[in-house]
């Protein structure tokens, strides 16, 4: 199978885990090792002003926006930070995802947050999804996901509550006209 870095996993309708129902995951790496992602739409009930704040208490001197949510990036390592951006070349801990996209796990891109240095776009994300090698495949065989390319306007510019649902209608149908049955020749 080629690689899905640099897709979104949406969930089927189907999907029973809990964790994933309505999911909506950026695929940051995928290989024969296995596949790690981001989910991108489910937010915590913690804010970025929360979590900056907790990090750093001089945090609360600067212009956020006390409402932009932290999500919950998966059920893995729960308790590490992964910030999902555009595009910068200042960051201690990076990985360029794509022309769009890079991934930053180190701490000093959240003291940029509030300030001129901070990515264009961003969102900060607790946990990651991860897949074993073949589970993710096994997965898409089983009919649990669908997959679009990933677009930096559906990520960054789509609200929140939305983004199931457009990610779906990327592929020109709406999610409630899709079957649970997998097809078999």
């Amino acid at each position: 199978m080629q690689s899905l870095q640099n897709h979104l996993l949406i969930a089927m309708p189907s999907m029973q885990d809990p964790y994933f129902s309505r999911t909506v995951t950026y695929i940051c790496e995928h290989n024969d090792k296995g596949a790690m992602g981001i989910i991108i739409n489910q937010p915590t009930d913690m804010t970025i002003h929360e979590l900056l704040t907790q990090v750093n208490s001089d945090m609360l001197e600067k212009e956020i926006d006390p409402a932009t949510p932290v999500y919950a990036g998966g059920p893995v390592s729960a308790e590490r930070g992964f910030i999902l951006h555009t595009p910068q070349d200042i960051w201690k801990s990076s990985l360029l995802l794509s022309t769009d996209f890079m991934v930053t796990t180190s701490k000093d891109i959240l003291e940029s947050i509030g300030t001129e240095d901070e990515p264009d776009q961003y969102l900060i994300c607790l946990g990651y999804a991860g897949w074993q090698a073949g589970q993710l495949e096994q997965e898409l065989l089983e009919n649990s996901w669908i997959t679009i390319a990933a677009e930096k306007e559906l990520i960054f510019d789509t609200p929140i509550r939305d983004r199931w649902q457009k990610a779906t209608e990327k592929l020109g149908f709406s999610p409630w006209q899709m079957s649970d049955d997998i097809g078999h020749a």
